[in-house]
């Protein structure tokens, strides 16, 4: 039976921390965006993030009924304390009536400033989770 379900791949969705200006508190502080790439919406979107494995945080749910083609949404703010633990990213989307899932980690300490990248659809740099 298992071997009779086909499970599509995760491509051209991803999961991107990026440093950005908090303007009521004049502050840097990293946010966590999901980003869809594909040329078409991705719909359903269910997000449900928690951090690390020893030393672990509260889980966070978070709903998208509907993302356009090349957008981005944000998720969450990360608190300085939570890049020195792993923080997983599990993503849940439907596309073209498939369903999707991919869990997106950034281990700990893989969110700094000197390890940015350009992005695909947001104009700041930032890191992309494996």
């Amino acid at each position: 039976m298992k071997k009779d379900i086909t499970i599509p791949k995760v491509t051209e969705v991803y999961v991107a921390a990026v440093e950005v200006i908090n303007e009521s508190f004049n502050v840097k502080e990293w946010t966590i965006y999901l980003i869809n790439n594909h040329q078409d919406p991705i719909e359903t979107v269910l997000v449900v993030s928690k951090g690390g494995q020893q030393k672990s945080t509260s889980v966070l749910r978070k709903s998208i009924a509907h993302m356009p083609a090349k957008s981005f949404a944000k998720l969450e703010f990360l608190h300085d304390d939570l890049r020195n633990i792993e923080n997983h990213f599990m993503v849940t989307f439907f596309k073209d009536d498939k369903l999707y899932d991919k869990t997106f980690i950034f281990p700990k300490k893989s969110i700094h400033p000197n390890k940015v990248q350009q992005l695909p659809v947001i104009p700041e740099k930032g890191i992309l989770a494996k």
